[in-house]
C-alpha cells in the first residue's frame, strides 16, 4: 500500500456548477428554511395531522398550509438573525441546535418550552454526558455537521448596506406575508388547533429554541437584577419550639424523578418498597400530586408558600424560599446536595456537595450513590442543638441511566437495560431498571429511618422523616421517555408522585400526634402544596405565612 496516499488530506468537497455560482444571502436563508422544515419539524407535523386522512382532499391543503407557514417563520427567524458576515455562522449554529433538538423531541417525546430550556442549561457535565450517545451523535453529524459545511461552501454575493438592507426588509415582509396568508387560507383548523393543543408551537424547530432560550435568559436576566424578596419576616419560635428540651431532627428528604405508579407501597404489581414496608409505623401518601413535572419548576415552588395552587414562576424565583423563613426563626438548616444544585432555594444558607466530600466507595466518575447522602450524619444527629432541618437532595431515578443510579447488589429486576439511549432497549427492560433504582430508594430510605431511631433512643434527639419526589416519569407509555411535558398535556405518571412521614416515637409524644388519624388523612388527595406548611407547622414556626387548612398535621394532633 501507498502510506502517502493513505495518509493523504482528501480532495476538498467540489459543489455543482451551479452552486459555485454565489449566491444571494435571501437565497441562501430560504435553502437553509427548507432544510430545517424538512429536517427538524417531523414530531410538529405528525402531532398536527393526527386524526386526519390521507385520502381526505383537505388534509393535503391542511399540510401544504402548515408547510407553508413553518417555511416562512423558519426564514423570518433566519431573516432577523443573520447578517452580514454573521450569517453563516449564525445559520450553521442554528441548524446544529435544530438538529440536536429535534433527536431530542423524536427520541423522548418532549416539548422544548422554556421550562425544558432552563433544565436543559442547569444540567450538570455528568448529567448532560449520558444523554450524548451515537444516535444523537449521528443526528448531529447528518442533520447538523455536513449541512453546515455545505451550506458554508455556497459563495454569496456582496451588496452595499443600504441595498442589502432594503433587500432583505423586501424578503422578511414576503415571508409575512406567506405566513399570514397560510394561516388566513386554513384559519379555523389552524385555529382550532392552536386553541385546544397551544403547547404544538414547542414542536416548531428552530423557533421553540430561539424563543425558549430567549425567554430564560430573559427571565435570569430579570432576576439577576434584583435579590430575592424576603418572605416571611415576622417568622418566630412558636411555644412548642420555645419550650423544647430535647433536640429535634426532622430529614426532609427529596426524591428525584420517583412516580407514584411504580411504588411498591402504592400497590405496584412487584414490591419495589420492601424495606419500607417493614418499618412500624411509616405513614405512606398514595395520592401525591407534584407542583411541576421537571426539577427546575418542581424544587423551587415545593418550598414557596403557594404552589401549584396558585403557581407564579417570576414571584417563587425572584423570592426566598421556606428554608430562609426557618432559620429566621433560629431553625438550624442544612442542604446536602447529590444531584444538581437546590435551584436557588438554600442561596445564601448552609449546604454540601456529596460529589466534594466524596465519601470512600460510594463516588465515581463525576456522581455518587445516594448513600453518600447519609455519611457524617449520625455524627450530625448526635451533635443536634435545638431544632433543625437536614435537607437530602437525591439523584434518586434520574434518567436516561437508570441502571446507573443503584449498586449491582439491587439488580433484582431482569433483563435490565444498560444503556443510555432507552431506544435501544425493550419496555420490559427499561422498567425493570427504573424498579432497581427504585429498590436503592427504598433502602436508602429505611437506612435512614433506623438511623434516627438509633439517635433518638441514644442521643435524646426527637427524629422524623419526610420523604417527597419532585416528579415522575415516563417509560415509554404513549412513546414518551422521561419527563418535563408542559404541565396541561403531561401524563398523570410524570404528575404522581411518592411521599412518606416517618416520626420517632418521643416526636409523636412531644407534637401529641395521632397517627392513626394521620393516616386517614395520609388515604386523601396530597400535594407539594402541603410541604411549606406542613414542615412549618412540625417545626413549630410562627408566620403569617402559614395556613393550617395546607398543613397535613394540624388536624391530626390531640388537644
Amino acid at each position: 500500500m501507498n502510506l502517502s496516499a493513505f495518509f493523504a488530506l482528501p480532495a476538498p468537497v467540489r459543489l455543482p456548477p451551479s452552486w459555485r455560482r454565489s449566491w444571494s444571502s435571501e437565497g441562501l436563508l430560504l435553502a437553509v428554511s427548507a432544510f430545517l422544515l424538512l429536517s427538524a419539524n417531523s414530531a410538529f407535523f405528525r402531532q398536527a395531522l393526527t386524526g386526519r386522512s390521507l385520502g381526505d382532499p383537505s388534509s393535503w391543503g391542511f399540510g401544504l398550509a402548515l408547510a407553508l407557514a413553518l417555511l416562512a417563520l423558519n426564514f423570518l427567524v433566519l431573516g432577523l438573525l443573520c447578517h452580514g458576515r454573521l450569517l453563516k455562522p449564525v445559520a450553521a449554529l442554528l441548524i446544529l441546535v435544530a438538529a440536536g433538538g429535534s433527536h431530542f423531541i423524536a427520541t423522548f417525546g418532549i416539548y422544548l418550552d422554556p421550562s425544558m430550556l432552563r433544565n436543559a442549561l442547569r444540567t450538570d457535565p455528568a448529567e448532560a454526558g449520558e444523554l450524548i450517545g451515537s444516535a444523537l451523535l449521528a443526528s448531529l453529524l447528518f442533520k447538523g455537521v455536513l449541512p453546515a459545511v455545505l451550506m458554508w461552501r455556497v459563495p454569496l454575493r456582496r451588496l452595499p448596506f443600504w441595498r442589502a438592507l432594503g433587500r432583505r426588509a423586501l424578503w422578511l415582509l414576503g415571508a409575512l406575508l406567506l405566513l399570514l396568508a397560510a394561516i388566513l387560507i386554513e384559519f379555523r383548523p389552524l385555529s382550532s388547533m392552536m386553541r385546544n393543543h397551544r403547547d404544538l408551537r414547542y414542536l416548531v424547530t428552530p423557533a421553540n429554541l430561539v424563543w425558549s432560550t430567549g425567554s430564560v435568559l430573559a427571565a435570569d436576566l430579570r432576576g439577576a437584577a434584583r435579590p430575592r424578596q424576603p418572605i416571611g419576616l415576622d417568622a418566630r419560635p412558636g411555644p412548642a419550639m420555645a419550650a423544647r428540651t430535647r433536640p429535634l431532627r426532622v430529614v426532609l428528604v427529596v426524591g428525584e424523578t420517583a412516580r407514584a405508579a411504580n411504588w411498591g407501597l402504592n400497590g405496584h404489581a412487584r414490591q419495589t418498597t420492601p424495606e419500607l414496608a417493614a418499618v412500624p409505623g411509616l405513614i405512606n401518601f398514595p395520592q401525591t400530586s407534584s407542583c411541576g413535572t421537571n426539577t427546575e419548576v418542581s424544587v423551587p415552588c415545593m418550598f414557596a408558600p403557594v404552589g401549584r395552587r396558585d403557581y407564579d414562576e417570576d414571584r417563587i424565583r425572584g423570592s426566598e424560599s421556606l428554608l430562609h423563613v426557618l432559620a429566621r426563626a433560629g431553625v438550624d438548616v442544612l442542604w446536602r446536595d447529590n444531584q444538581s444544585g437546590c435551584k436557588g432555594v438554600c442561596d445564601g444558607l448552609p449546604s454540601e456537595e456529596m460529589v466534594r466530600l466524596d465519601p470512600p466507595g460510594l463516588c465515581a466518575e463525576g456522581r455518587c450513590l445516594d448513600e453518600a447522602l447519609l455519611a457524617g450524619l449520625d455524627e450530625r444527629l448526635a451533635s443536634a442543638r435545638g431544632s433543625g432541618l437536614i435537607v437530602l437532595h437525591m439523584l434518586g431515578n434520574h434518567g436516561p441511566s437508570y441502571f446507573r443510579r443503584y449498586p449491582e447488589r439491587f439488580a433484582r429486576f431482569q433483563p435490565a437495560c444498560q444503556s443510555d439511549d432507552l431506544r435501544q432497549c425493550d419496555s420490559t427492560a427499561i422498567a425493570n431498571a427504573y424498579d432497581n433504582a427504585l429498590l436503592y430508594t427504598d433502602h436508602v430510605l429505611a437506612t435512614l429511618i433506623a438511623r434516627l431511631q438509633a439517635q433518638a433512643q441514644s442521643s435524646q434527639v426527637d427524629t422524623a422523616m419526610i420523604y417527597l419526589s419532585d416528579h415522575g416519569e415516563s417509560l415509554g407509555e404513549s412513546n414518551l421517555f422521561l419527563h418535563g411535558l408542559p404541565w396541561a398535556i403531561a401524563p398523570e405518571v410524570q404528575k404522581r408522585v411518592p411521599m412518606v412521614m416517618w416520626f420517632s416515637d418521643g416526636l409523636a409524644r412531644q407534637e401529641r400526634l395521632d397517627l392513626d388519624c394521620l393516616r386517614r388523612r395520609a388515604a386523601q388527595p396530597a400535594a407539594h402544596d402541603h410541604l411549606f406548611h406542613t414542615l412549618l407547622g412540625l417545626l413549630d414556626v410562627r408566620t403569617a405565612l402559614h395556613e393550617p387548612a395546607l398543613d397535613l398535621l394540624a388536624g391530626c394532633r390531640r388537644s
